[in-house]
């Protein structure tokens, strides 16, 4: 029985002590791979921001009236495409219609009356030119005929100075005397007639001038009267035209409507009245704030990055990819400002709404975990 006993023994002894053996080989087996893991695999790292919103670029441009007006047509409606400048609201505007016809018309009148005075100018310059060539030519046929008569009366009076001397002699009758006397003085007067009509044509000349003078400035006055008509309604055309584009109501940018009024033509709507929302396409970016230890040496253009938003868990929804664009350069209330591109090549299910909050994952590289597991320890300890 002792024998058999201390068999028993032996042989429980001689098996536990192989199986110490292998579980002491299996830890030290698992412990080296585990540092080889540890030091030669690499896992990504991140950096996580304090927080992180959502912005569009021009997220939304109000569509309001600036004047009040009863509407005569709209286009506005939930979710449609509008281009900058479409018009989308008509007021009202048949009495400004109305004033813009009438003033156009007025306008349309004056002109031709102001073309007729400038014709009339430029006829009285004309004939003031003539009337000064007729002049020269006058007095130049005054000249020769009043030289001819001149003549015709010297002659004559020679004439008469002869057959007086006749006469006293005795050769001729005292009545020719008399008559050749008589030629000689009808002679003297017909050239002193031209002579004095010759120098009348200078004044005649001047007083005609004046009167021309006094005409044109009648004229120019005329035309003064009708341009300042002709401007006046002018100005009030340009005021009309304005005031009959205010009352059309267009799109101030390019993107969709959204929050329209419902609004049906012979509805009236008041000054400032706002009548939708325009939402553009801006460009979509998202703002974080990282701690400096966080960003500075570690953040810079280029690298991935995801956004988890807070109203949508990422489990279910998924997340948004991004790319750091631009990393500020100094630190404002404790943080560093990070500006990162939405990746539109990547799109996500999530609506991007401007102002959304949640955080960013910035890819920094990858490491040993190793270098992971003493880098979070030196975060723990410095915190403390």
């Amino acid at each position: 029985m002792e024998r058999n006993f201390h068999r028993v023994s032996q042989a429980l002894c001689t098996d536990g002590g192989r199986r110490s053996v292998a579980g002491i080989l299996v830890c030290l087996s698992l412990a080296a791979v585990w540092i080889w893991w540890a030091f030669a695999a690499r896992v990504s790292s991140y950096e996580v921001s304090q927080d992180a919103r959502l912005e569009v670029g021009g997220s939304g441009y109000p569509v309001q009236a600036d004047l009040s007006g009863q509407v005569v047509s709209s286009v506005l409606a939930i979710g449609k495409a509008v281009q900058q400048g479409d018009a989308l609201l008509v007021l009202d505007s048949a009495k400004e219609r109305l004033a813009l016809a009438e003033e156009q018309a007025k306008l349309s009148a004056l002109r031709p009356q102001v073309a007729v005075l400038r014709t009339e100018l430029e006829a009285q310059a004309k004939g003031g030119t003539d009337e000064r060539q007729v002049l020269r030519w006058s007095a130049r046929e005054a000249q020769a005929k009043y030289q001819e008569a001149d003549a015709q009366a010297v002659l004559a009076e020679n004439e008469a100075h002869r057959a007086a001397l006749l006469q006293q002699a005795g050769i001729i009758a005292e009545a020719e005397s008399q008559r050749a006397k008589a030629a000689a003085e009808r002679y003297r007067a017909a050239a002193e007639s031209l002579r004095i009509s010759m120098g009348s044509l200078q004044p005649q000349l001047k007083v005609r001038e004046a009167d021309r003078e006094l005409h044109v400035k009648e004229i120019y006055s005329e035309m003064a009267k009708l341009e300042a008509q002709a401007q006046t309604s002018a100005a009030v055309i340009q005021q009309l035209e304005y005031e009959i584009g205010r009352r059309t109501v267009r799109a101030s940018a390019s993107g969709k409507l959204t929050e329209c009024a419902d609004l049906r033509p012979g509805a009236y709507i008041s000054e400032g009245q706002k009548l939708g929302v325009i939402a553009s396409q801006g460009k979509v970016e998202v703002v974080a704030h990282f701690l400096p230890a966080a960003a500075f040496g570690k953040l810079h253009p280029g690298q991935r990055a995801v956004l988890k938003l807070n109203g949508f868990p990422w489990t279910q929804y998924g997340t948004v990819a991004a790319t750091v664009s631009r990393v500020a350069g100094e630190v404002r209330d404790g943080e560093v400002k990070v500006e990162l591109a939405v990746d539109t090549a990547h799109p996500s299910h999530i609506p991007l709404q401007h102002g959304a909050p949640g955080i960013i994952e910035v890819s920094t590289g990858r490491i040993s975990p190793a270098a992971l597991l003493l880098r979070s320890a030196g975060h723990l300890v410095g915190s403390h």
